[in-house]
């Protein structure tokens, strides 16, 4: 007997359908350092543009209407002039604060520091 035909779907542990839509929308590339920014204050555009090294406008632009749509962040125009708009996590946004402070202590002890930022 192979050790698959040991094993039958039925036994198998299947992963918590909660950690798979955090991770659907939290292991985006950029979705992580977007909310740890805000999670600090409400940032315009170029603010948090200029916060994530790295990040083109288009990238961001597109992460923080996936992060409005589910519910994290919203989106506030300040008609000016000039106009500027600005990003802020909603109450459910703002309450990932104490899994993230968790997720970058977990970094520090456990990840390799890769080098300069």
């Amino acid at each position: 007997m192979t050790v698959e035909q040991s094993h039958d779907a039925g036994t198998c542990k299947r992963v918590d359908k909660g950690i798979t839509r955090v991770f659907q929308l939290l292991g985006k590339r950029w979705t992580g350092p977007i909310v740890s920014v805000l999670v600090e204050q409400s940032a315009h555009f170029t603010d948090l543009r200029r916060a994530i090294p790295g990040i083109s406008e288009r990238m961001l632009s597109d992460r923080l209407t996936e992060l409005g749509a589910a519910g994290l962040v919203v989106r506030e125009v300040d008609e000016g002039p000039p106009l500027r708009v600005s990003y802020r996590l909603t109450e459910s946004g703002a309450a990932l604060e104490p899994a993230l402070k968790e997720l970058g202590d977990w970094a520090e002890r456990h990840l390799p520091d890769s080098g300069p930022c």
